[in-house]
């Protein structure tokens, strides 16, 4: 069985950060592969993986509107298929794979840019059903999402087993958090468990002022990472995150966390 773990939070709070701890973990300590799902626009999560991308499922999208465009022109689009009578479902699932990258015991696909202006449902529908179909093929899928949970449904018709809600260390952050905690419940997707991680915190617990909130959150704590200068120093060299070392603080931080529910 496939296990989907998808992470939300507003923009600047370290989900694509923990979300490279989570999957350094699930190579090391688990069995089978590991999809990466960059569903962030901006694109970021190869550069934490240490992953080259070079193209997008959002560019996928984009030319192959301009291909059905052409086709309808020329009379094949209504039949579903692409100059040359190939099928668009078969395209989709090869130009998808094309686009994946390759790590060690992970794959990552990026969703890349917004729709554009045009008639997306069809592509979207398609694109869905084929990264669902290559998503059985691992132990585990990681879901990076865009600040908030209103295009999971558009990604995945898959149910998701943990939903993980990361904020900063601010009242403002956990409000956001909350906010996007309680869209879960609008989905169209079933999440079977959510919690909260608070991400960057430089004492060993929360501040009293913020515990007291995050105890009247309808969402469960699953446990705070520590501010560290050496993710700092990664960050400013563009080493990738996922070569941090085992015994770093953020890393056992996230360890110890998927220990307790994994």
């Amino acid at each position: 069985m496939t296990i989907t773990i998808a992470l939300a939070g507003k923009g600047g709070v370290g989900k694509t950060t923990i979300s490279a701890m989570i999957i350094k973990y699930l190579v090391q300590k688990t069995s089978g592969a590991v999809l990466a799902i960059d569903a962030d626009p901006s694109s970021n999560l190869n550069m934490v993986l240490g992953l080259d991308l070079e193209w997008t499922v959002g560019d996928i999208r984009e030319n192959i509107l301009q291909e059905v465009k052409q086709s309808l022109l020329e009379g094949g689009a209504a039949m579903g298929t692409l100059p040359g009578g190939v099928n668009k479902r078969d395209y989709l699932n090869y130009q998808v794979r094309s686009a994946m990258s390759e790590g060690n015991r992970f794959d990552m696909i990026a969703m890349g840019r917004s729709e554009g202006p045009g008639c997306y449902c069809a592509v979207n529908h398609n694109l869905r059903e084929v990264i669902d179909g290559i998503s059985k093929n691992y132990r585990y899928v990681v879901i990076d999402n865009e600040a908030g949970l209103e295009h999971l449904s558009r990604r995945t018709t898959r149910d998701v087993e943990f939903l993980i809600v990361v904020s900063d260390p601010t009242r403002r952050g956990l409000v956001a958090a909350q906010r996007v905690a309680g869209f879960r419940k609008e989905l169209d997707i079933n999440i079977e468990k959510a919690y909260l991680i608070v991400n960057g915190v430089r004492e060993d617990k929360l501040p009293e002022p913020l515990q007291d909130f995050v105890d009247s959150m309808d969402i469960d704590l699953l446990g705070i990472t520590p501010y560290n200068q050496q993710l700092v120093e990664f960050e400013y060299s563009g080493r990738p995150l996922i070569e941090m070392e085992n015994d770093s603080p953020v890393y056992q931080a996230v360890a110890a966390m998927l220990d307790k529910i994994l």
